[in-house]
């Protein structure tokens, strides 16, 4: 029992290390964290969420895309994700500043989506992709989101945003996909990911 205050003493500097190092520097060295500001283009970067990007975002989490996809490019020597084009520069905390709650992901079963926008603009490409990943991603382990999309058989009639199924993946010829809204605000926020950017603090 004589060593109790030795005991105590270790727990108090124990508790008082781990709020210094997770949360006091933390806050100290993002406090001044605010979005920049492209002179060249006249926006303010990241811009933030808003109407069918930020119900898209909602789509996102609700679907569970964060369990098999990332939203972090790590720094070089830490990955390979700038080699493999997943983005032009490593994330920084200001890439995540709108973000409630950040959607950085666990695990990588598929390619890190931070820059996904830059990566495939084309609304077209994610219906595809969503409706069946093996269309534009050969070998793709990714579950088919048919439930997102109506299936038609005639051209009459179709939205502008129908596309058109490649024969093979047809399960009647020809046939067109019709995404639904939850897949348009969807795509709408993955085509707003696109955090290429320049930021001081990633130089």
């Amino acid at each position: 029992m004589n060593r109790a205050w030795m005991l105590a003493l270790g727990v108090l500097v124990t508790i008082f290390a781990s709020m210094t190092g997770l949360v006091l520097l933390p806050q100290t060295q993002l406090r001044g964290t605010a979005p920049v500001k492209d002179e060249e283009r006249d926006i303010t970067l990241p811009a933030g969420y808003y109407g069918d990007i930020e119900e898209g975002r909602k789509v996102y989490m609700d679907l569970g895309c964060i369990y098999c996809h990332s939203q972090q490019v790590r720094p070089e020597g830490f990955g390979a994700d700038i080699e493999r084009g997943w983005g032009a520069r490593r994330s920084v905390a200001r890439d995540y500043i709108h973000d409630e709650p950040p959607l950085m992901g666990t695990m990588r079963t598929g390619p890190d989506l931070m820059n996904i926008g830059a990566r495939q603009p084309s609304a077209q490409w994610h219906y595809l992709h969503l409706y069946q990943p093996r269309i534009t991603s050969p070998g793709s382990i990714m579950p088919p989101h048919r439930f997102l999309f109506e299936l038609r058989h005639s051209a009459e009639g179709l939205p502008e945003d129908a596309v058109r199924l490649p024969d093979e993946f047809a399960p009647k010829k020809p046939a067109w996909i019709v995404p639904t809204d939850r897949a348009r605000r969807l795509v709408a926020y993955l085509l707003s990911m696109d955090h290429n950017y320049e930021v001081p603090e990633a130089r």
